[in-house]
């Protein structure tokens, strides 16, 4: 697991103007053979969540999974990744408001679009629709955040609006809570419950 977020952060450093020597290297050493691009940390730690709770060593299977900072990054990590440079096979999530950046950065990496999964918002939204709304305040309430949750909901510009809406938006508010979240939710889920996108990218791997 170590190794593989060295190539983690080695492909990351290579995608901001780094060598690629280093990811190169360590890809061959690990047989990396897939990489799982993702817009952001708290996809990957759902990702991750959902493939422990599955029983899979995505590590020991050969797959990398990588947080891209964002949707627009997607041609950069596919031609870095993809058929141009390592080779990987790539797979991930896009969210559906995102999907002209990943169609153009995935054609021009002469990578195929069916291994890409579409949340129709984002992830957050999937899990918390998959979960209901009751139950993922139950979840706020006991990681001690409630008291946050009804500050933000007494906030004017959020009045009025659906419950789910509410509470995607207050998972965004403060800086790591998100990345927490996203594996909250997903250990919180019946497994016959995970919203279809993430499960058919585990499936997929």
């Amino acid at each position: 697991m170590a190794e593989m977020r060295a190539f983690r952060d080695a492909v990351s450093g290579w995608a901001t103007g780094g060598p690629g020597g280093p990811a190169s290297d360590l890809a061959v050493r690990l047989g990396v053979r897939t990489a799982v691009l993702l817009e952001g940390l708290s996809d990957l730690a759902a990702v991750e969540a959902l493939a422990a709770r599955r029983g899979r060593d995505l590590a020991a299977e050969g797959v990398c999974v990588v947080s891209m900072g964002g949707a627009m990054s997607v041609g950069r990590y596919a031609g870095l990744l993809g058929p141009p440079g390592l080779g990987l096979r790539l797979t991930g999530l896009c969210d559906e408001g995102e999907q002209r950046f990943y169609d153009r950065g995935l054609k021009r990496a002469r990578a195929p679009r069916r291994g890409f999964f579409v949340c129709v918002t984002d992830l957050e939204d999937e899990l918390i629709r998959a979960l209901g709304t009751a139950r993922v305040e139950e979840i706020v309430r006991a990681e001690g955040d409630f008291r946050a949750w009804q500050t933000f909901m007494r906030q004017p510009a959020h009045h009025g609006r659906p419950r789910q809406q509410q509470l995607r938006r207050f998972l965004g508010t403060k800086r790591g809570r998100k990345i927490r979240y996203g594996r909250l939710l997903v250990e919180a889920l019946d497994l016959e419950q995970v919203p279809a996108p993430l499960d058919d990218l585990l499936t997929s791997l």
